[in-house]
């Protein structure tokens, strides 16, 4: 166990180092032992990954993959070129070139090029001091603990927990201990792996072909890495950041990758700064409606991309169909009403007691409550109709957020003020 926790650390501090010295990122690599570079590797970006395997000679990268289980061995073979890929699998060792051979077959983003080959399959009729050999045996040829998959006829009948080993004598028959496994196509999306995961959290799915025969288990631990990428990304496209910046890039190659959301933000500011334009007079007449108006549009910006933020996760995770795409928006209106008016209350009272102007606090009240609902409708509608069209909804939709409610907050505000003042 101490010896884990040691490598863990050692990886972690070779991980700094190659991510921070870009320079120096492939010596630096070449430095760390060959039986931990694949491990480092795998816990190192997509970029980063890319670009020292694009350096690394042939027989460097045989070495460090002979290290591997097949399946990680696969996620970074995927990542190199198709030549040196095919030149590397050559020269793998038997074992391990059928086992990285299969999985390539798969997409990456489906069931099967999820999954791991670490099963064992054993007939419902075994007792538990037989399936026990059947595991040392694997243990002793792979150094792996494998999912014990249960098969009659050759058709998945369920797991035997591992845990379970210890718990039964050896001449007890495992068919009552058998438990029920959750399975998916070989085909399914990643998505709809990870709603099933959701949907029932064992520690792991089995996969199937097309004519139900196994293919793989997929475990829990892949799975939850998934989903933390996937959170990485949304907040990435809420702040308009490319999946390709890194957080040591070069200033330059920062400008270049977000440059063009910030003057679409420009644009879109100078939109908000039109509507305030049309109400000069009333503004120079009431100078005290200047205090006010950041808060108006600011609350609305806010509630807009707590609205975005809950749609865009559920778009994420298929938690948003078609059917209850409607009840979706009426829920993010009506919330949007009843926060609009408890916070237009109390900045309502503000402006009564600090200003001494009820008509002013009712302006103010109003408008909150109006640009809420702004806010809850458009936070929903512009996500939904992005992702409609094809687009991924994440992607700097926070921009056509904050630019609807300051527009809407800014009419509404003024407007009134023209009007009653």
């Amino acid at each position: 166990m101490k010896k884990n926790k040691d490598h863990k650390k050692q990886n972690n501090i070779a991980w700094q180092l190659i991510s921070a010295n870009k320079k120096e990122r492939l010596s630096l690599f070449r430095e760390i032992p060959e039986n931990r570079q694949g491990f480092v590797l795998l816990d190192l970006p997509k970029k980063i990954q890319r670009e020292i395997m694009k350096k690394l000679q042939d027989r460097e990268l045989i070495e460090l993959v002979d290290y591997l289980d097949p399946n990680k061995a696969t996620d970074l073979l995927q990542e190199i070129e198709k030549r040196k890929r095919e030149r590397v699998l050559k020269k793998l060792r038997d074992e391990i070139k059928k086992k990285v051979e299969f999985l390539l077959k798969f997409h990456p983003k489906t069931a099967a090029g999820l999954m791991s080959l670490d099963y064992l399959e054993v007939g419902k009729d075994i007792n538990f001091g037989q399936l026990s050999e059947f595991v040392q045996d694997y243990e002793k040829k792979t150094g792996k603990f494998p999912a014990i998959l249960v098969v009659e006829d050759g058709f998945l009948v369920g797991e035997v927990p591992g845990s379970l080993l210890a718990l039964h004598s050896k001449n007890e028959k495992i068919e009552k201990a058998i438990k029920r496994a959750p399975t998916v196509r070989y085909d399914q999306q990643e998505s709809e792996v990870i709603e099933i995961f959701k949907k029932h959290p064992h520690n792991k799915i089995v996969v199937l072909d097309s004519d139900e025969s196994i293919l793989g288990v997929i475990y829990s631990d892949d799975l939850l890495k998934i989903i933390e990428r996937k959170s990485a990304d949304i907040l990435r496209g809420f702040a308009g950041v490319s999946e390709e910046e890194d957080i040591l890039d070069s200033a330059l190659l920062k400008v270049k990758h977000r440059y063009k959301w910030l003057i679409i933000n420009l644009g879109t500011a100078f939109l908000a700064a039109g509507v305030v334009s049309f109400f000069q007079e009333t503004i120079s007449a009431f100078v005290l409606l200047a205090v006010y108006m950041p808060i108006v549009a600011g609350m609305g910006g806010n509630a807009g991309t707590q609205t975005l933020a809950v749609v865009v996760r559920g778009l994420a995770l298929k938690e948003i169909q078609p059917k209850t795409a409607k009840r979706v928006i009426l829920n993010e209106i009506t919330a949007g009403a009843v926060n609009g008016i408890i916070n237009g209350l109390l900045v309502a009272g503000v402006a009564v007691l600090w200003n001494k102007n009820p008509l002013l606090g009712l302006i103010i009240g109003m408008a909150m409550v109006i640009n809420l609902i702004v806010a809850g409708f458009f936070g929903t509608i512009i996500p939904l109709a992005m992702k409609r069209l094809g687009k991924d909804p994440a992607s700097s939709a926070t921009v056509f957020i904050t630019t609807t409610t300051d527009v809407f907050g800014f009419f509404v505000f003024l407007g009134l003020a023209q009007l009653l003042l």
